[in-house]
């Protein structure tokens, strides 16, 4: 049995239909308001014009009790002409000098009388189900005379003008709002457009990284979260393509050292091999065997010399390295250094030069000191002949600097961030080192030196030689 797949409502609809909605709401609770206050408004003044035309006939007939026949006859013209009319009513609620027209007072609710008995004006609209006309405002007010109620005037309206001139504005207001719809429907259809357009190329580019294709690029911005995404997108797919290249760098680099120790291993392997078989056959001559047995064990120290690196830099890598820190005299282990590689220096007719106060002293692992110094120092020994070396020590600061320099052939400028990449090497055309580097001392140095909180920075200029600057705090954190 078949799944069935989900229905799909597409972003574009979504984006489309809410903003319709949100407007078309808008739009009716707009409308509905502005008609219910525009009917409001009309049956209001319709009422304040009968309440003002009532007490100015109340007044006068007060005033001239005499003439209120004239002065009702006065008013029954003038209200004629506006389409009103008013009816006088006793205290029992009878009508009296009626206009041709208007309803019976009696039809009042009694609660309503009661409110026109104690002074209150009653207005009634023309949905009032009490009287039996329709489309009628009539407005009650009551006459009282010291407190006493006497009766009150009647007087009536009829509202299809101002119905008539609601409609009218409910049939502009229904014009408005198609119109407006119309165009709200055109440029939501277009926002929506815009926003979907925008996620459908972060969708493209998220493809074609998904499928390996690094090189990509979206349109960004920093004014709403889509532009945002895309700044993030953009700098996602920058790291990532960094990291392949480095990857792919650090896999030809890896290649490149295997095929290097491949050959260095080979031949230390082939001299003890072959060494062997000749001591094992008799076929070295006696005053031969000691020689042969010399060149054994240099080259299985060879041998122990390029599993170690591997293995320190793996420690170092992984933080299982335990630094076990005292108080050094500077002075002292740059002549150790000077002492141990004096013959390798000789090799090559250079000459090592200890420049250092007798009073400074490092707080560093003593092990570890020694191998960097002496890694370092045997790179400037590799690349320099007929030069010197100098091994220098100061303090600046709350620090204490260490400096190695050589007269050598330096390091071009493009090479010289490189140099402390794992597998690197700078002369990548030497097959054989009789040091032992192989691309991964420099590297364990960088990591020692952090170990102990200092830093590292080389400077070095082609043909003029190189400098090693390393500074260490004078007190370590962790004391």
């Amino acid at each position: 049995m078949t799944q069935r797949k989900p229905l799909k409502f597409k972003y574009f609809y979504q984006q489309f239909f809410s903003h319709i909605s949100i407007i078309i709401v808008a739009f009716l609770l707009l409308s509905l308001l502005f008609a219910h206050y525009l009917e409001n408004l009309v049956y209001e003044n319709k009422s304040d014009e009968l309440i003002s035309y009532g007490k100015a006939i109340l007044s006068d007939i007060k005033q001239s009790p005499l003439a209120s026949d004239q002065i009702i006859d006065q008013y029954s013209d003038v209200l004629a002409a506006r389409k009103m009319s008013f009816s006088l009513f006793d205290r029992d609620g009878k009508l009296y000098l009626v206009n041709n027209r208007g309803p019976a007072i009696s039809n009042l609710p009694r609660k309503d009388w009661e409110k026109v008995k104690k002074g209150q004006t009653i207005v009634v609209q023309s949905d009032y189900k009490s009287f039996d006309q329709d489309g009628v405002t009539f407005v009650v007010l009551p006459y009282l005379n010291k407190g006493r109620f006497y009766g009150g005037i009647l007087l009536t309206s009829p509202i299809s003008g101002p119905i008539e001139m609601i409609r009218r504005i409910n049939e502009i207001l229904l014009y408005t709002i198609l119109i407006a719809f119309a165009v709200s429907f055109l440029q939501s259809w277009y926002l929506s457009q815009i926003h979907v357009r925008r996620i459908q190329r972060l969708r493209k580019a998220a493809s074609l990284v998904s499928a390996g294709h690094f090189n990509v690029h979206v349109p960004s911005s920093n004014y709403d979260e889509i532009g945002e995404l895309a700044n993030d997108f953009n700098n996602m797919v920058e790291k990532i393509n960094n990291s392949m290249l480095e990857i792919e760098s650090l896999e030809n680099r890896r290649r490149q050292f295997m095929a290097d120790v491949s050959h260095e291993m080979r031949t230390p392997l082939t001299t003890i091999s072959g060494v062997i078989e000749g001591l094992k056959n008799n076929m070295i001559p006696e005053k031969d065997k000691e020689r042969g047995i010399n060149l054994v064990s240099q080259e299985a120290k060879r041998l122990i010399r390029l599993v170690n690196e591997n293995l320190d830099y793996e420690k170092i890598r992984s933080n299982q390295i335990q630094l076990l820190k005292e108080e050094i005299q500077v002075s002292e282990i740059l002549e150790i250094i000077q002492e141990h590689l004096y013959l390798q220096a000789e090799e090559k007719k250079n000459q090592i030069k200890v420049e250092s106060p007798p009073d400074l002293n490092i707080y560093a692992d003593y092990d570890r000191i020694i191998q960097i110094l002496i890694n370092i120092t045997k790179n400037s020994i590799q690349f320099t002949s007929d030069g010197i070396i100098w091994l220098r020590g100061r303090s600046e600061k709350n620090r204490v600097v260490i400096e190695i320099e050589d007269t050598g052939i330096g390091i071009d400028a493009a090479e010289v961030e490189k140099i402390w990449q794992r597998f690197y090497k700078a002369d990548i055309s030497r097959t054989s080192n009789p040091y032992g580097e192989f691309g991964l001392g420099l590297s364990i140095v960088k990591q020692l030196v952090h170990l102990h909180n200092g830093e590292i920075n080389v400077y070095s200029e082609k043909g003029k030689g190189t400098k090693f600057i390393i500074t260490f705090p004078i007190q370590s954190n962790d004391k």
